[in-house]
This record gives C-alpha cells, sequence and structure tokens, in this order.
C-alpha cells in the first residue's frame, strides 16, 4: 500500500513535532527540517490544527505545537481519513467506460479489504509511539519519482 503525500506531509509533521518535547516551530521551520515546500506544510498544519492535533499560535512568537490528542492519534485511523477512499484500482477508463468484468469482480472488494487490513495493522500504532527516537531532528522528505 502507498500513502498519499499529503498523509506523508501530516504524518512527518507530527513526528516531528512529537520529537520537539512540547517545542513550538513555524511552519517555515517544519518545511526546513523535513525538506518539504512551505506551501505543503502550511496546508498540512491547517488540517491537523482543524483536526485537533495541534495548537496553532500567530504572529510573532507563533508556531504549531502537537497536542495530547496528536500525540494519542492512532497512525491507521489519521491515514484512512486522509485517505479520501479512493478505490485501490481504476474500474472506469478516461473516456468513462466501465471495465466490463465490473459486474462480476472480486477483486475490487479483495483490494479495498487489504486496504482496511493495512490500516487496521497501524489503528495500534501512535504517534507518541513513534515519536521516542531522539535521531527525528530531521525528517527526509524522499524525492518522489515523476
Amino acid at each position: 500500500m502507498r500513502i498519499n503525500a499529503f498523509a506523508d506531509v501530516c504524518l512527518r509533521t507530527l513526528m516531528l513535532l512529537g520529537a520537539q518535547a512540547g517545542d513550538q516551530l513555524t511552519s517555515r521551520e517544519i518545511s526546513e527540517r523535513i525538506g518539504v515546500p512551505y506551501n505543503h506544510v502550511s496546508k498540512a498544519v491547517l488540517e491537523l490544527r482543524r483536526r485537533g492535533a495541534l495548537e496553532v499560535a500567530r504572529g510573532r512568537s507563533g508556531g504549531a505545537r502537537i497536542t495530547a490528542s496528536g500525540l494519542a492519534l492512532g497512525v491507521g485511523e489519521l491515514l484512512r481519513s486522509l485517505d479520501g477512499h479512493q478505490d485501490p484500482v481504476e474500474c472506469i477508463s478516461a473516456d468513462g467506460t466501465s471495465c466490463p468484468l465490473l459486474a462480476g469482480c472480486r477483486l475490487r472488494s479483495a483490494l479495498n479489504q487489504a486496504r482496511e487490513a493495512f490500516y487496521a495493522t497501524l489503528d495500534d500504532i501512535t504517534i507518541d509511539s513513534l515519536t521516542s527516537s531522539p535521531s527525528l531532528a530531521r525528517l527526509p522528505f524522499p524525492i518522489l519519482p515523476v
């Protein structure tokens, strides 16, 4: 399974802030530390704030800090909610034609079950359990193939 890039940025943001032991970081600082463009981090911070995982203060001494609920957040729960529930296979072609096997296809259902099993495995893993390592000062963001 693959997670989408936005979910990856959200996870990295939470992990970085969780590893900073209550420190407040600006979106720009987060961006630099995880190697992700500022605009992507800003969107992630806003979404995580909306979910109650981050506290955000504006202004000169502003920044984001992880909340207790952010530390307790299950990775599976977060990824499941950020997934958008798209089917793992495309059953409709670019021209709008449905797959002729759609009516009797069991693959789509099996892949959806596999995706749910993937998330269920991650449900018991919290952000807090991922941030106990002091080596999380810099989390490199992988360069994705184009």
